[in-house]
Parts: structure tokens; C-alpha cells; sequence
């Protein structure tokens, strides 16, 4: 047997969700230690377009939804963050955009006039024209109406980096764990022969929570899955784009984020509806093509004959909902000693955060000492899509 080790809190899963409390678990005192058995944020981390989503996305009929108002404060939160000043230090982590965008075709212009103009939005938002268009939409062919909405698009693989930078010595690549249980209670995890005893295990693997509920003999909270199939469009051409494409239903057409690859040339990164239902349903060479034609459609201007195109499929792991809707907040539920929870989005994992710590204040745990962790087997940093795009 291993040596045992002991902390105040386990999480399992280096997603952004569980590298974010583990960072504010750590600046608060408590000792922990995160389990992950991949790459830090190689599930649905990773894969995010890495927008801080403000809550315009979820009010598209004209009227705020719970998904809204929860998400409102989150690019204050993540500001903050960003400047060094917030719940973690993000100072260094790259912001691709200080803004998201929304826009209209110029069939839909009247809509997003009377949109932006209801009470839903008023304050969130603020139009823009000529040069203060994004870049990729200054063109004279353009006929559609901008909005700016008051969100920020960051750099996940740079997020996760710095997210791991604030765990420290806290990081241990795991393959197997098994639950460790005294007298009925589960009082730790046997990872890898090792026993890890801690005050308060957390579960933020996200579609890994499934397999780990099993593990544990678990069944509840049952867990959802709702799968994207995104594209990936790849040339020297492009240039940087940040908005969701106003559609006729009351989700986005498409979104559209830009991302930086290491060889210098960007890469769009399609979501939206496109990416949904009719997307999840095609094979890649259909999905590619569909992808195309609307890029062709609202963005003709743009030359894309040289550009390399490819597809992403992502598995959204939740807390399982009636109609497999999004939950509207992070998730979380605890069963003694045990928590398990899903962020639900990425924007969200301060108020994942918020969670975790009300349910240790509730049952009064507190920090306490413990010898230092010995040097542990680190699990590596996830490497984004596009980085094997050809």
C-alpha cells in the first residue's frame, strides 16, 4: 500500500469547474488535492468556446428567463479575476475579446431592433456601426444590425493553465479510484493503491460523474447529456469574429468564436443551432457542408475556398432535467460526506464554487493541518482542437 495522505477536501475532475474551487478552496486555507484521470480540462473545458456568457443569449424572445438573471453577474466575477483582484487570480490568463456581439441578417434587422429595444435587455447592451463593427463584419455588402453585448471571450487552454499554476502541488493524475468506507461511511478514495482521506469528497468530472456515481454504488443524481457537433473552419484569411448570428427561433443561428492556433492562423469555431439538433443528426461530411452554406449566406464576402474544415462532437454532461433542458444554475447536492455536482457552463464555475463553500460552511468544516503532500504523479495540460487541425 501506498502512502496515505489526507486533505480537507477531494475533487475529482480538473475541468475549469474543479480548478476553479480548487483555487478558491486553496486561497481560503483548506488543504486539497484534485484527482483527474486525463488532461486538466480535456472534456467539455477544452472544447468551450470560451465565451463568459452575461445572459442576452437566454432573453432572444424578449423577456429574461431564470438562465439569464442567474448568469447576469458572472463577467463581473470573471473580470475581477482577470484583473487580479477577484475570488482567484487570473492576472496573465489571454482575453480574445473584451466583448461578444450579436447581429442580424438584414432579412431580421427589424427583430433585433424591437429586441434589444424591450425592457428585457435595456442597459445590457449597445449598438454599434461603422468602425466599431467587429472586424470580419466592415464590409459594404453587410446590411444587418450589431449589438455589443457586455460578455468577454477568453482563452480556455490558457484559463486551464493558469487554473493549474493556482493548484500547485495539489494535482494528481489518477487512473484508478475506488471508495474508501469505514463503518458504512465513505470516508475517502483509494486511488491507485493509495488511500486519500478527506472531510468532504466533491465529484466535478462532468460526464465522468456517471461512471464515478456507479463506482461509489450510487444511481442519483442522474445525469443528462446533450451532444453538439461543431465545426471548425481553419485559414489565413479569416478574421477574428466573436457574435452569435440572429436566427427566426429563439436560439442563435450560429455563434461564432475565433481562436488563435500555434502555427499563427485563427480558427472560427462554429456552435449555435447549427451545432444542435439537425447538426448532432449529420455525419461530417453533411455537417461541413451545412456549415458552408450558412457561412456562405450571412458572410459571402469571405473567401473560404483555401480554408480547412473539420468537425468537433462534444457531450454536454448535466444534471439530468425533464425535457433535457440546461439547468439554469451550477448543480450541486451532497450526500454526507459526499458532493456531486455539474457547473452546467462554463461562465458558471464561480457559482459552482459559491455552492461547494455554503454547503462546508453549513456543516461547519474547517481547515486543518496536515503534513505536506508528497510529490505526486501530475496529469497533463488538455491541448484544444484545433491544435491538430492540418
Amino acid at each position: 500500500m501506498s502512502q496515505a495522505l489526507s486533505t480537507d477536501v477531494l475533487i475529482v475532475g480538473g475541468g475549469v469547474a474543479g480548478l476553479w474551487l480548487n483555487a478558491r478552496l486553496r486561497r481560503q486555507g483548506f488543504a486539497t488535492l484534485l484527482l483527474e484521470r486525463a488532461s486538466l480540462g480535456g472534456g467539455q473545458s477544452v472544447k468551450s468556446q470560451g465565451i463568459i456568457h452575461g445572459g442576452a443569449k437566454y432573453a432572444l424572445h424578449g423577456a429574461l428567463t431564470g438562465a439569464s438573471e442567474a448568469i447576469a453577474d458572472m463577467p463581473r466575477r470573471w473580470r475581477e479575476a482577470l484583473a487580479g483582484n477577484g475570488e482567484v487570480d487570473l492576472a496573465g490568463v489571454r482575453l480574445l475579446s473584451d466583448a461578444h456581439y450579436l447581429w442580424s441578417p438584414g432579412s431580421l434587422a427589424g427583430n433585433i431592433t424591437s429586441f434589444f429595444a424591450s425592457k428585457a435587455v435595456r442597459g445590457r447592451v449597445d449598438q454599434v456601426k461603422g468602425e466599431q463593427l467587429p472586424s470580419a463584419l466592415q464590409h459594404p455588402q453587410f446590411r444587418g444590425k450589431v449589438y455589443r453585448l457586455a460578455e468577454l471571450v477568453l482563452d480556455v487552454p490558457s484559463l486551464i493553465k493558469r487554473l493549474a499554476e493556482l493548484s500547485a502541488d495539489g494535482l494528481l493524475a489518477a487512473s484508478s479510484i475506488e471508495p474508501l468506507r469505514e463503518h458504512d461511511e465513505l470516508v475517502g478514495l483509494v486511488v491507485d493503491g493509495r488511500e486519500i482521506r478527506a472531510q468532504r469528497i466533491v465529484l466535478s468530472a462532468g460526464q465522468g460523474n456517471a461512471q464515478l456515481l456507479a463506482t461509489l454504488g450510487l444511481q442519483q443524481p442522474a445525469q443528462q447529456q446533450r451532444p453538439l457537433h461543431m465545426v471548425l473552419v481553419k485559414g489565413p484569411m479569416l478574421k477574428p469574429l466573436y457574435a452569435h448570428c440572429l436566427g427566426a427561433g429563439p436560439k442563435p443561428r450560429v455563434t461564432v468564436t475565433t481562436h488563435p492556433a500555434g502555427d499563427g492562423e485563427w480558427v472560427w469555431y462554429l456552435g449555435g443551432d447549427l451545432a444542435e439538433a439537425d447538426g448532432v443528426a449529420r455525419d461530417e461530411a453533411a455537417q461541413i457542408k451545412a456549415a458552408q452554406k450558412e457561412m456562405a449566406d450571412l458572410l459571402p464576402w469571405v473567401d473560404l475556398t483555401a480554408a480547412h474544415w473539420s468537425t468537433l462532437r462534444v457531450e454536454r454532461a448535466e444534471p439530468a432535467q425533464s425535457g433535457l433542458v440546461r439547468p439554469d444554475n451550477a448543480f450541486l447536492v451532497d450526500q454526507g460526506s459526499l458532493l456531486v455536482g455539474w457547473p452546467t457552463k462554463l461562465a458558471l464555475a464561480p457559482d459552482f464554487a459559491d455552492r461547494v463553500l455554503a454547503a462546508l460552511d453549513r456543516d461547519g468544516i474547517q481547515p486543518r493541518s496536515y503534513p505536506p503532500l508528497p510529490p505526486l504523479p501530475q496529469p497533463p495540460l488538455a491541448t484544444a482542437a484545433w491544435e491538430d487541425m492540418r
